[in-house]
């Protein structure tokens, strides 16, 4: 288990333009804004996706030589009305950056929220850095700083709901969607994370490969509280690395929390399990899918893609899930519990 982060190859998941008319609902829109990252000292690139209205330009997102794209209709005119918002985190690697989780973020703009995702850098592609990747304590910052650029006058301003902030998380972005919640990196355990390959093999091996060593890390900001009191709801999906927090920072997590993990029971990895952690977090529900795997949050692989990925040396199996259901009838379901949980969350007393 890699929690999205191959072992040879990061392949950037590119945005492309569509060459015919689009066929995706004409109310779902997509752009880009920035966001400033004091910490960073960079602009983070945030792609939102929004109920739209006629209008803007097709674009498919996410496509890459693996993965299906998915329809949206660039810089359409945003549909009048307020929207809750919901911050979304991605992984890393092959899931590295907002336009590989356009599959959930595209449903759930169409079901009525807008939805903003930063790009962490150094997570995916050319400029993809292992000392980056594991400074796990800025991305939350990231979403943070994401959630500021809302509050400044921009194409959404008016049309974000007070008060109705959630997040979202996946992979290592789930892990980011606890932090902020106010979970808290150990310091001494991420330090220790890749003292053995049992938790992590193939990211253990690309850090020794990449000539990171977790001990010399500067970790003197890793053990900070990263909560965001704006923000009242988080759901992640097989959080990553959760063996990294200090377990009794769950305890102190006040906000409504979700946590799905994608297998059987006792066949998740402990670096993503989070069925303890939902018992020690007061006011949190989990659920499984047990024929799902770690790579159902990837989006629909093209024809050829698993032999592609074993000639790349890819290293994971980026195409298999747990059963004989299709990727596609998952994500149905992990869209439908995505909805029903933000629903409850931050459109219950409407």
């Amino acid at each position: 288990m890699n929690f999205a982060i191959p072992l040879i190859v990061a392949i950037a998941i590119s945005i492309l333009t569509a060459e015919e008319p689009a066929r995706a609902d004409g109310d779902t829109g997509m752009r880009q804004i920035a966001a400033h990252s004091k910490e960073r000292g960079v602009d983070l690139a945030v792609t939102v996706w929004y109920p739209a209205e006629r209008g803007g330009k097709a674009v498919s997102l996410g496509e890459s030589v693996f993965f299906v794209g998915t329809r949206a209709m660039q810089d359409a005119p945003i549909r009048r009305g307020r929207y809750p918002l919901i911050l979304l985190s991605h992984g890393a690697g092959l899931a590295g950056n907002p336009e590989a989780l356009s599959w959930l973020a595209t449903p759930l703009a169409r079901h009525g929220f807008i939805v903003a995702a930063p790009a962490h850098p150094g997570n995916s592609g050319p400029e993809r850095s292992a000392a980056e990747t594991m400074k796990l304590w800025i991305r939350p910052q990231d979403i943070t700083e994401t959630l500021n650029a809302f509050g400044e006058k921009n194409a959404f301003s008016g049309h974000i709901e007070i008060g109705k902030v959630g997040m979202l998380g996946l992979s290592m972005g789930g892990g980011t969607a606890l932090a902020i919640a106010g979970a808290r990196i150990d310091p001494h355990r991420l330090a220790r994370y890749c003292d053995t390959d049992a938790v992590n093999q193939s990211l253990c091996e690309w850090l020794r490969q990449s000539g990171l060593d977790l001990h010399a890390m500067d970790l003197g900001l890793a053990g900070r509280d990263n909560k965001d009191a704006r923000i009242g709801f988080a759901m992640a999906i097989d959080p990553a690395p959760v063996d990294i927090f200090d377990f009794k920072s769950f305890t102190n997590i006040s906000m409504p929390v979700e946590l799905v993990n994608l297998g059987k029971p006792g066949m998740i990895a402990k670096t993503t399990q989070a069925s303890e952690i939902a018992k020690a977090i007061p006011n949190a529900r989990y659920s499984p899918i047990g024929d799902a795997s770690h790579y159902s949050m990837f989006a629909q692989c093209k024809p050829g893609a698993a032999k592609i990925a074993e000639e790349e040396d890819i290293g994971d199996p980026i195409c298999a899930d747990g059963a004989a259901r299709s990727r596609g009838e998952i994500h149905e379901q992990m869209i439908d519990m995505v909805v029903t949980a933000f629903d409850r969350a931050l459109k219950q007393d409407r």
